[in-house]
Order: C-alpha cells, then sequence, then structure tokens
C-alpha cells in the first residue's frame, strides 16, 4: 500500500467513526442522564479490533512488538486526549447536555479545527516547519470553519 493510499484508508475510516457516533448519539433515549457506555461500547470494540490484528501478525511471524518506555507513555497520553474526546463527541451528539448540533456541521468544524490546533503543535511545539503553502491552507480551514459555524442572519 502506498502512503497516499493509506491516508485515504485513514480518511475513510476516520469519516466512518465520525458519521457512526453521531448516529449513536442519535438514538439516545430522552431518558438517558449518560452516554459513557456507548463510549466504552466504542473503546471495548477498538480494543478487539486491535487485539484481532496483533494476534494477526503474531501468527505472520517475523514482526517485533519490542517498544520504549517513552513509546507507552505517549501512546498513553493520546489514549488519554481520544478516550476525553470520545466521551466529549457522545454527549455533544447524544443531546444530553446541549442541543444536538447537525453531523454536516459539527463534524467538519471538529476535524478541520483538529487540522488547525495540529499544524500550529507540530510547529510550535514539535518545532516542523510550515510553508507559506501549508499557512495559506490552515488559513483556509479556519476561513471554512467560520463559514461552517456561521449562523445565518434572521429574517
Amino acid at each position: 500500500m502506498t502512503t497516499i493510499g493509506l491516508i485515504i484508508l485513514v480518511a475513510f475510516l476516520y469519516a466512518g467513526y465520525n458519521v457512526l457516533v453521531r448516529v449513536s448519539g442519535g438514538v439516545v433515549p430522552a431518558s438517558a442522564s449518560s452516554t459513557i457506555l456507548a463510549t466504552i461500547t466504542l473503546q471495548m470494540v477498538a480494543l478487539g479490533a486491535s487485539v484481532i490484528f496483533l494476534a494477526w501478525q503474531v501468527a505472520q511471524g517475523g514482526h517485533s512488538f519490542r517498544l520504549g518506555t517513552n513509546a507507552y507513555l505517549w501512546a498513553g497520553a493520546a489514549g488519554l486526549c481520544i478516550g476525553a474526546a470520545e466521551i466529549a463527541y457522545f454527549y455533544l451528539f447524544g443531546g444530553i447536555v446541549v442541543p444536538r448540533p447537525n453531523a454536516s456541521v459539527a463534524i467538519p468544524a471538529i476535524v478541520s479545527g483538529t487540522i488547525v490546533i495540529s499544524a500550529l503543535i507540530a510547529v510550535f511545539v514539535l518545532g516542523e516547519r510550515m510553508t507559506a503553502q501549508n499557512l495559506l491552507g490552515v488559513v483556509l480551514v479556519i476561513a471554512g470553519i467560520a463559514l461552517l459555524l456561521r449562523q445565518p442572519a434572521a429574517n
């Protein structure tokens, strides 16, 4: 598989994740006061998929699974971020804490916001270089988010 092919696959999988969280949140009963069990279900199924992939790699043989302590620590920190994000996502789309937003606005705003925040962290924390083209892309994404979140004028 090529880099572009893997990027496209990940984009489709993340799109499925986003849309399916919205669908799941859309069927939360009015009597529910929490969506945490939906979050736990998502995480357990994700863990199951990882375990199946690990088993497949072990069966293939020839893989080294040894990682340094820092890799585990950073992966754990990433797990905390995604776990908290999933909790917030289910609350957002479950309509329990705030009115349920339209997926056509909320998902692109969240994903695009992630792009901007990640680009800024890459530059200011990881020390990566941002070209003029990259900066223009970030500015266009911010403009797109502003357009998505802009409320239509009242008539």
